[in-house]
Formats: C-alpha cells, structure tokens, sequence
C-alpha cells in the first residue's frame, strides 16, 4: 500500500514487517555515477521510440538474480535529484522506497518524482520495471499539473490505467513491456497531433540544453524568446516536469557534469558546464551529493577533488 500526502511517513509509524524489513538490511549502498558497474549490470535500459524521444528518457528493469546469494539481506540502490519523474512498476516482492529522509513501503506500482535524492531498498525478490520521464504524454489526455504530485509517492493507477498496467505485469519480457507501453504512449500522441504551448516550449528548452550543453542561458532569455513572461515559463516548467525552470536546468547541468567526470576524468572541465571555477563546481556538487550523505562520500569527493583541481 502507498503512503498518500496524508499518510506519515515516518519509520516509527511503519507496519510491523516493514520495520523489520529495514533494520534486516546491510550496510551495502550502491551509489550513482560512483559505482557505476552495478547500475550497468543490473538493470537493463532501453531508448524509447523516435517518436517519443522528446518524453521518456529511457525504459529500464532490474535483474537481481545474482546478487541474492552476495547480499541475502538486501542493499539499497542510491539516486541523486534527477529531472522529470517514473513510472515504477513492482514485478516482485514489496520494497522500501526513500525519498530524501521519507520512507514508503512499496507492495504495488507508484509515480515517483525525481528531483530529490532516493535511496531503494531491495531484498530477495525485488523486481522493478519503470519508465524514467521528461514529460509523460498523459499531460496531453489529462488536465494535470505535475507540480501537484511533487513531494509524494502517489499511486500509478491515478495516471495510467489499470489495464495497462496488467499488461505490462502480465508480460513475459522486457521487450514485451516495452512495445505495450510505447504503443499505448504512442495512440495517445497520435489523438492529441497538435502542439500545446507549455508542452512544446518546456520540451524544446530542455532538449536543446541536452544537446547544446549550454546551461548560461537564464529563464528570462528563454521566457522572452518564447514571447511569455518568466513567471509563466516558470508556471510551464512546474506543470509539466514538476518543478521550475531554474532547478530543472541546474539539476540537468550538474548531472550531465556528474556523468561526463565519472566516464572521462581526464577530459573534464568545469567551464564545459558553465561554471566560472572549481570552487563554483564544487560548491553545487556537493549541495547535489546531499549534505547528510557526504559522510558516507567523503573518500568519493576527495578524489573528484583532486581530479580536477
């Protein structure tokens, strides 16, 4: 069962089984862009049609299969704030999903926002398939403003149907699941053809500093370019990818700076991100690292620091 925004979240106030289920875990953390062997590993990704490139990042699974006999009392798995958000669909077994310092018991499928640190919790028998979204194409079936759904776990029932998703549970294959939801993605675009303003102005930005790499530009050039006012750019970013234009662009610009050091090292540069010096860099990685992990970083930081200096 999910937790609604009406629900507490807090440890103490979890079922019983759901306690014990958090104490039983080990200390094993895996951790993004650090430990990157196991996130390419063990979960499957997967492009999702030319045709909805501009909303869905990737499909992704988890293959667990070999790591219960290393870790028979489970490991976490640890995002950083990324933007848009996911589909998740539990194929197994109940889990702990924790957004920042919130914990939610997981036995059935959920939306979840992406601009905060998650840490999962997996023990045997977790499986998860998910789509990780810019913008979910439901935006153009339904009058939904994302921003509403920011802060909470929320059941996926509310934004994809229920048949749907028994199919997609039902289905033998990665692929399989695949082809159901690009299919489903795709009739929906094909009812609604023509652009809707705050979609195409919100989609465009975001792709073009993807593909530009240039994050100087600031949402009021950008609100001018498109003949709005920056209050309601800011009002299409929080519609449609939950949060606004400024944390959208800075969370894309320190994850694409995040990926490019830990893949190539030696041909980072903080000035290829736009910002003015190291110290500039480091100050807003560390504010992404989340302060309360930075213990548990220590060593990772240290080493990025000395990468690059």
């Amino acid at each position: 069962m999910l937790k609604t925004k009406d629900s507490k979240s807090k440890l103490d106030k979890c079922p019983g089984f759901l306690l014990t289920l958090v104490k039983d875990f080990i200390s094993v953390q895996h951790i993004e862009f650090f430990h990157k062997g196991h996130f390419e590993k063990n979960y499957y990704r997967a492009e999702p049609p030319r045709t909805l490139s501009h909303f869905i990042d990737f499909f992704w699974e988890t293959d667990f299969d070999l790591l219960w006999k290393q870790y028979p009392k489970g490991f976490s798995d640890v995002l950083f704030p990324n933007i848009g958000y996911t589909y998740l669909i539990n194929l197994g077994t109940p889990f702990i999903m924790q957004v920042e310092d919130r914990k939610f018991e997981m036995r059935t499928n959920g939306f979840l926002p992406r601009h905060k640190s998650i840490e999962c919790h997996h023990r045997v028998g977790n499986k998860l398939f998910g789509i990780k979204f810019k913008i979910s194409p439901i935006i153009f079936q339904k009058k939904i403003n994302f921003a509403e759904y920011r802060e909470y776990i929320f059941p996926l029932s509310y934004l994809l149907e229920q048949s749907i998703i028994d199919k997609v549970k039902a289905a033998v294959t990665f692929t399989a699941r695949i082809k159901i939801l690009s299919h489903y993605f795709q009739l929906i675009l094909k009812k609604y053809p023509g652009p809707v303003a705050h979609v195409h102005i919100v989609s465009s930005i975001l792709q073009y500093c993807e593909k530009e790499n240039h994050f100087s530009v600031t949402i009021k050039e950008f609100a001018d370019k498109h003949k709005i006012s920056t209050r309601t750019l800011q009002r299409y970013f929080e519609m449609t990818t939950s949060v606004g234009g400024k944390k959208a662009l800075q969370i894309m610009r320190i994850r694409k700076a995040v990926t490019r050091l830990a893949n190539s090292p030696k041909s980072f540069h903080y000035s290829q991100y736009g910002y003015y010096d190291h110290s500039h860099f480091y100050k807003h990685l560390k504010q992404f690292l989340n302060k309360k992990r930075l213990k548990q970083l220590q060593p990772h930081l240290k080493l990025l620091e000395k990468i690059h200096k």
